[in-house]
């Protein structure tokens, strides 16, 4: 008996430690290969998530505890096997697998969280995880500041080592909730400081992001919050909470200010660029916002034309221009889409994944808000209570940020917001014992396994892929990426244009099939594959 306790907080220890490392590494990891100016990012990041998923679900595997499961973990294996059905039918099955990846690494992230925060680990994930906000924050700081490297990328600076100062707003509006909780509930005033000085961070990032959706973020978590925050004051009164906040807001007031005064290398055109952001946040008639608008509506021709499985996972890219009009913003020269999902994750996820994945998803976030809402009296502490309010201001900022850009469609974002709300909502609902036979528990793992297996190994060769090409100047280069990543639209349609250049059309021809059969609709594959008289 002892000797499978010990076992077991083994187990729950690794988890924690696995989760810990990956948090952090996720945010800091890029490729300074700016060919590949967004995957340099997204790729290495995915193979971090990607690897600490498989190894969380390694070590779950080897847990001799029975199989539980309550309405959020019923709600996350209905969004996941949607998915997986959706992405069988779908154009651009690399696509859809490197979809799918993240969204099972996150869900077993999820629940790797939540049985190590069960065993009590709970306070060491959640510092982690504040951690993890705070040294994304610094990269951001450091580029601002003038800090130079070439893992950073000037398009949308400062994004530090996330590549766009967007990215870097969201995680630390995702992330503020929990760093302001592990400031206000320290064990020791020094931990208390500390946290007041990673706020003044926090705020510092904020403000020099000019990110409208992550403001909104944070207005709405405050709104939503300060009713449930000075109702639970019964639990906390007699305690150094209330000093704790104020300090904390006072860190944050500096922070903002500090960074406005100092001077720093970012090159806004605007004269009052900060002032001009704030004035725009719910600007939706001009600019960006009317264009976001506009792409949502178009998205929406996606649902309808599939309501059940969508374009598939991944997929928003390659059936967008399909319903796009002329002139459509979210398009460039070339035809294809700017970027490789829609200015929103629910717009996404019912595009790509259907009706069915999309509401289950939705009720998770509600099972979650509403529960961290409820029987406070159960609770026993006041950190326990705050870290309920804490959970809802996570829920809520990042059902904001996510509803204006990618952010759950993304593996540092992501991996930063399941890891909080499993280590936060340890404590499951309504708790079912699912009796699973031998063979049916081994089938399930080993399909898991090989699924997280495979999402692995695509980001590393995609990596590999990309190490190959270097700088993109040698042919041998692309042509070696190409056997790595043969999934790769940009390899192939880079290397079928670099033939095709050359008149060397049979060895144009495999590889603008190859294009035209990961995106159809591709101007530049049809152009290509004409020249070289390849059918569309």
């Amino acid at each position: 008996m002892n000797g499978e306790l010990t076992q077991s907080n083994r187990l729950e220890r690794g988890l924690a430690v696995i989760l810990s490392v990956g948090v952090v590494l996720v945010m800091l990891a890029a490729l300074s290969f700016k060919v590949f100016e967004l995957d340099r990012y997204f790729v290495p990041k995915e193979l971090v998530l990607n690897v600490a998923a498989l190894l969380t679900g390694i070590l779950l595997i080897f847990s001799r505890k029975p199989v539980r499961t309550d309405a959020i973990d019923v709600l996350l294996i209905v969004f996941l096997i949607w998915s997986i059905i959706s992405g069988l039918f779908a154009t651009n099955h690399w696509l859809a697998q490197r979809a799918i990846a993240v969204s099972l690494s996150n869900a077993i992230v999820f629940w790797g969280a939540r049985r190590a925060a069960a065993a009590g680990n709970q306070r060491a994930l959640l510092a982690t995880a504040a951690l993890a906000t705070v040294v994304a924050a610094i990269t951001s700081l450091a580029q601002a500041y003038g800090f130079e490297s070439e893992w950073f990328t000037l398009a949308r600076s400062p994004g530090g080592t996330l590549g766009n100062r967007n990215f870097i707003a969201h995680v630390v509006a995702i992330g503020l909730p929990i760093t302001l909780w592990c400031t206000i509930v320290a064990k020791r005033p020094v931990g208390a400081l500390t946290g007041s000085l990673a706020i003044a961070i926090l705020s510092a990032t904020l403000v020099l992001s000019r990110s409208r959706a992550a403001w909104l973020a944070v207005a709405a978590f405050i709104a939503i919050t300060t009713i449930p925050f000075f109702v639970s004051r019964k639990y906390w009164k007699n305690t150094h909470v209330g000093g704790r906040f104020a300090r904390a807001l006072l860190a944050a007031f500096l922070g903002g200010t500090v960074a406005v005064i100092i001077p720093n290398t970012l090159e806004w055109k605007s004269d009052s660029p900060y002032l001009e952001s704030a004035r725009k946040v719910v600007d939706y008639s001009s600019g960006s916002g009317r264009g976001r608008l506009a792409q949502y509506q178009n998205s929406l021709e996606i649902v309808k034309a599939d309501p059940v499985f969508g374009a598939g996972p991944g997929n928003w890219p390659v059936r967008y221009p399909r319903f796009a009009p002329g002139g459509d913003k979210s398009l460039t020269e070339t035809g294809m889409t700017a970027n490789p999902w829609p200015s929103s994750d629910w717009v996404a996820y019912a595009s790509e994944r259907g009706a069915v994945a999309t509401i289950a998803l939705v009720a998770v976030f509600a099972v979650l808000f509403f529960g961290s809402l409820r029987k406070w009296r159960d609770l026993g502490s006041y950190d326990a209570v705050l870290l309920r309010l804490a959970l809802a201001a996570t829920i809520v900022s990042t059902i904001v940020v996510s509803a204006f850009d990618a952010v759950l469609l993304l593996p540092a974002p992501a991996l930063l917001v399941w890891l909080i709300l499993g280590a936060a909502a340890s404590e499951p609902t309504s708790v079912t014992e699912v009796g699973m036979s031998p063979s049916r528990t081994r089938a399930l793992t080993i399909t898991v396994v090989l699924m997280l297996a495979i999402g692995v190994l695509r980001s590393a060769t995609q990596v590999a892929a990309m190490n190959a090409v270097g700088t993109g100047g040698r042919t041998a280069g692309w042509v070696a990426a190409a056997q790595l990543d043969p999934g790769s639209y940009r390899i192939n349609q880079r290397l079928a244009d670099i033939y095709a250049s050359r008149r060397q059309c049979t060895k144009a021809r495999p590889y603008a099939r190859r294009a035209l059969h990961l995106f159809p609709g591709s101007p530049q594959a049809k152009r290509i594959a004409r020249r070289c008289g390849v059918k569309d």
